[in-house]
């Protein structure tokens, strides 16, 4: 279960980066346009956790994308927060759902999507997409822009 506070408390602070997702703490702020229909995305491209088996490391692109409520997470926490996957040991599977529950959990957004493109473990690529539900009608809902894995093509 993800730790979450309100305020920006780590924005402009010197903070050592948690040993793990479970020390991590996930800041929100309020939201600016709470009644705005609009899509908030979070690009993290190195992302990395460990292989719980081999205990070899993990890299993905995550691609989050969210539609705020009354909360918007904020960005400094959201980047320590998934530094401290680098050494945690876990399934792609579990690392892209966590992220996305965790988030759910912390923002209560009207909608949330998280797109996990893994690199190949084994020689081959394991993708993982989970929502929150339909995404709200009327909502400009922009393609998330990874290809699927090729190779060497």
């Amino acid at each position: 279960m993800v730790k979450v506070r309100s305020g920006a408390s780590l924005l402009g602070a010197d903070v050592r980066a948690p040993a793990s997702p479970d020390e991590a703490t996930l800041e929100r702020v309020p939201n600016p346009h709470p009644g705005a229909l609009y899509l908030a995305r979070f690009t993290a491209p190195e992302f990395t956790s460990i292989c719980p088996v081999t205990g070899q490391p993990d890299f993905a692109t995550l691609m989050i994308d969210y539609v705020p409520g009354d909360w918007l997470v904020e960005s400094k926490s959201l980047k320590l927060y998934l530094g401290a996957f680098r050494n945690h040991g876990a399934f792609h599977e579990d690392c892209t759902l966590r992220v996305g529950k965790d988030l759910v959990e912390a923002l209560a957004p009207r909608w949330l999507r998280i797109g996990g493109y893994w690199y190949p473990r084994g020689g081959i690529p394991i993708d993982v997409f989970w929502q929150t539900g339909a995404p709200p009608e009327g909502l400009w809902l922009p393609d998330q822009g990874v290809p699927p894995y090729r190779g060497r093509g």
